[in-house]
């Protein structure tokens, strides 16, 4: 019986790289992680791959604000130059197609709850570049 080289090992080692069209192409391996955020505080998401599409969910009953950004808040102008998108009520959700490695996720007022679920290609996190500059944290 015939097999499938169709293992992250194999495209890990093979065929994949930022720039491998098929790596987005194919449907992503799951990751799924949520938490509460402390009101003023951030939390940095790293992903064990690059993505190939994120999404964002509040899940705060209190409808607290929950920043998305690619840079610490404490990083250049990632807040002060509104280098994020805010989900501001309950279930509100975002969802990105979207290569990286990491995700920061801010609470400016109070604590906010929030879910998550990537899909993430067969690139290792160490492959993507970082990401800054004008529109992250510029």
């Amino acid at each position: 019986m015939a097999t499938s080289p169709d293992t992250t090992a194999y495209y890990a080692r093979q065929f994949s790289g930022l720039g491998s069209v098929g790596s987005y192409q194919v449907a992503g391996t799951p990751f799924m992680t949520g938490s509460t955020i402390t009101g003023g505080q951030e939390l940095e998401i790293q992903f064990p791959a690059v993505t190939r599409s994120i999404t964002i969910i509040n899940k705060d009953a209190a409808n607290d604000d929950i920043r998305v950004h690619f840079q610490s808040k404490d990083t250049g102008r990632t807040i002060a130059g509104v280098h994020y998108i805010t989900l501001a009520d309950q279930n509100s959700s975002l969802t990105m197609n979207i290569k990286c490695n990491a995700v920061y996720l801010s609470a400016p007022g109070s604590d906010a709850t929030f879910e998550m679920f990537a899909e993430l290609t067969g690139i290792q996190a160490e492959g993507m570049f970082p990401l800054t500059g004008s529109g992250i944290d510029e």
